[in-house]
């Protein structure tokens, strides 16, 4: 039998770790994107250089680079590095490794603790960290794909420096693959033949995602047809093999669906059908629930057409039964007509302003006395205090109104709707303008 030596164990390891692994670098001159936080004489790298790594957050889409900045610290650090999993680790775990962060502080040690998914962690554990990033004992260096205002501790937040990672460009991507084929960590070793406009293809596929890149590449080159010279060639049918249809960054509970949201309602506000169509698409494609939008829609059509256009929230209520009946997909064009309808259809946020303007007073004036006038007199005792005296029924009334002030006393004059001039507003204007008129005369 041929022994194995640990040599050749760690040789066949090299080729038969995942290629993202494997080219994960250990310098920031290695490091793809991010130049405007590890570019030369940018503060992140001056910070790195220094040995002088402040407390952190890396905040950033998937695949651009969190945990490779934390190997890269954890190279260049003259402290104690400590890799820290988030989804594997509870409160006990955290006071073992605080307990020896301690010990090593008041040894004049430093240690950096890094925390990966740290948004997977909750109050309490987070709470945990606190003590000991306060008086130095650790470094926390935290890395999370969602927004640090909504998942980490207000507290443990303002003791960190949060630093934006973005989604790695399309030429950072095809560098990055570029030095994939080059390097004997990649497919050096191999002769790969495959085209620039291949390699541009797998970049748009990855969405600034570096590990989807290279994923996308090692399953395109293990793929590929070996020739009669033995170079590995990756053809565009090779390719179109290896790319599944594309997947959508999208967390119908964190940050990207707040901001998809206020696309879709922003550009409907702008009378812009094109973009709102779009935005619509990018929910509903990435899985996001049709009647969640329908309600975003039945919203919108009250608070930024209103009676601009009174047919928008009937039909905005339509789409929503039409979604609760038929579902996805074909709900889709339910929804893409009622956008559609409410981009183009006159604006006016009266309604949603009227109500905004008379919150307040209705919030500090919760004692004001309706006015007898308008009250219900239903018992004997009510018609003689008064109640419903001089009350006249509008329909009797020649103009079908009366002047009556309806407003308790305090806020007699004020004047919570303003009508615009767009769409059926104009019309409702001019009548409100008469009846205000009429009543003051």
């Amino acid at each position: 039998m041929e022994q194995i030596s640990m040599f050749d164990v760690m040789e066949e390891r090299e080729h038969t770790a995942p290629l993202a692994s494997r080219l994960r670098p250990e310098t920031l001159d290695e490091f793809a994107g991010q130049k405007q936080l590890v570019g030369e004489g940018a503060v992140l790298r001056r910070l790195i250089d220094r040995d002088q790594i402040p407390s952190m957050i890396f905040w950033g889409p998937p695949g651009v680079g969190k945990t490779t900045l934390a190997s890269i610290i954890a190279r260049t650090t003259h402290a104690e590095f400590i890799n820290f999993s988030a989804v594997t680790s509870g409160i006990r775990e955290i006071k073992e490794v605080m307990a020896r962060a301690e010990e090593g502080r008041r040894m004049g040690r430093k240690t950096v603790l890094f925390v990966d998914e740290i948004h997977r962690f909750n109050k309490a554990q987070q709470d945990a960290f606190l003590p000991f990033v306060e008086k130095g004992s650790i470094t926390l260096i935290g890395a999370t794909t969602e927004n640090p205002s909504f998942e980490i501790n207000s507290a443990l937040l303002s003791r960190c420096k949060v630093f934006l990672l973005q989604a790695l460009s399309k030429e950072d991507l095809v560098s990055l693959l570029k030095r994939a084929l080059e390097s004997p960590k990649g497919f050096g070793y191999l002769q790969v033949e495959i085209s620039d406009d291949l390699l541009e293809k797998i970049a748009e596929f990855a969405n600034g995602d570096g590990r989807s890149a290279l994923n996308t590449l090692e399953m395109a080159v293990l793929n590929g047809q070996i020739q009669g010279d033995g170079h590995t060639l990756v053809t565009e049918e090779v390719l179109a093999q290896c790319i599944s249809r594309k997947s959508l960054l999208y967390d119908k509970k964190g940050e990207e669906h707040y901001n998809l949201i206020s696309a879709l309602h922003k550009s409907m506000r702008n009378s812009d059908p094109d973009a709102a169509v779009y935005w619509l698409a990018r929910m509903l494609e990435a899985g996001e629930d049709p009647l969640y939008v329908a309600r975003r829609l039945i919203r919108f059509a009250s608070e930024d057409v209103g009676l601009a256009d009174p047919q928008a929230l009937p039909l905005a209520v339509a789409a929503y039964q039409a979604c609760h009946f038929i579902g996805m997909p074909e709900c889709n064009v339910n929804l893409s007509q009622t956008v559609l309808y409410l981009s183009m259809a006159a604006k006016s946020n009266s309604a949603y302003a009227a109500y905004e303007a008379c919150k307040a007073d209705a919030q500090n004036t919760l004692a004001e006395p309706v006015p007898l006038v308008i009250r219900n007199a239903p018992t004997k005792l009510m018609e003689e205090l008064d109640y419903g005296k001089g009350y006249r029924y509008a329909h009797d009334c020649p103009e079908k109104m009366a002047r009556m002030q309806c407003l308790p006393d305090n806020l007699k004059d004020r004047q919570y709707y303003r009508p615009t001039e767009e769409g059926c507003e104009e019309k409702i204007k001019k009548k409100l303008e008469q009846i205000r008129k009429w009543k003051e005369s």
